[in-house]
């Protein structure tokens, strides 16, 4: 096994070069978006981020493959190491000045996440973790951190639950099932993207759902969940980030949230 310290003194470094391209061109009047095929946005500094990764991983470690949301895989689909990359998570928060977004980096060995790290240069903190040595979150250019863990919230009367925007729910057939869950807790935010899996995992939430989203959305966060002791599956309940959709919890309420949200 490769050292996975390394590995992720390696993520810290890329997070430090597209942080400078992400942060510079967040609320630019000129930023030029356009619009992909599944209606949804990209802009220049998305492409830039994901183009500036790319880079430095052919340049250090060209055996490992490369899974990216802008430019898909390349390399050696059975590549025994592969970095899954989004250049900005919440690119509608990006091209709307909210400043909710994040370049989420993962890197997992033979289909396993090892090591994750998520950057919010607008927050200015990172959260990351590597498979076996727990999670943290700290400042930008605080590479040590200080060590997070989920909650013990036992009850889901007592809960907070993050979540994505409604119409998805509906949109899937789920909607009475996702209303019913938010009248049972005890508070709901409609943060979505990353930030609210992050805040599962150091314990400011309880709970997060959403009801579609993409592998290379999920790699890191699933593993700094879990590494902070949650419970991380789609909506039937299956591990892991290439389900679809989302629910980290904090593993205690994670059976019933995934029944409140089962399909009738």
């Amino acid at each position: 096994m490769t050292d996975l310290q390394a590995e992720l003194s390696f993520a810290h470094d890329m997070a430090d070069a597209v942080d400078v391209i992400t942060a510079s061109r967040f609320r630019a009047t000129d930023l030029v978006v356009t619009t992909k095929a599944d209606d949804t946005h990209v802009t220049e500094a998305d492409t830039g981020a994901e183009t500036t990764m790319r880079k430095l991983i052919a340049d250090t470690r060209p055996d490992h493959a490369v899974l990216g949301e802008e430019e898909g895989l390349i390399g050696d689909p059975n590549a025994e190491w592969q970095w899954v990359l989004d250049p900005i998570d919440g690119t509608a928060n990006y091209v709307r000045g909210v400043p909710i977004w994040a370049t989420l980096i993962a890197l997992r060995h033979r289909e396993r996440a090892v090591v994750a790290l998520v950057s919010a240069p607008a927050l200015q903190q990172r959260w990351w973790a590597t498979a076996g040595g727990g999670a943290f979150t700290g400042a930008l250019g605080d590479r040590s951190g200080s060590r997070i863990a989920v909650s013990a919230v036992a009850s889901l009367a007592d809960s907070f639950l993050g979540h994505s925007s409604t119409g998805g729910w509906f949109a899937r057939g789920r909607g009475p099932q996702f209303v019913d869950l938010c009248e049972r807790v005890w508070r709901s935010r409609g943060l979505g993207d990353f930030w609210m899996h992050c805040l599962v995992a150091q314990g400011s939430l309880d709970a997060a759902v959403e009801p579609v989203v993409s592998l290379w959305d999920l790699v890191a966060v699933d593993l700094i969940v879990q590494e902070a002791g949650g419970r991380f599956t789609d909506l039937d309940g299956r591990p892991g980030p290439d389900g679809g959709s989302a629910v980290s919890t904090n593993g205690i309420l994670h059976d019933e949230v995934l029944s409140l949200l089962a399909r009738a």
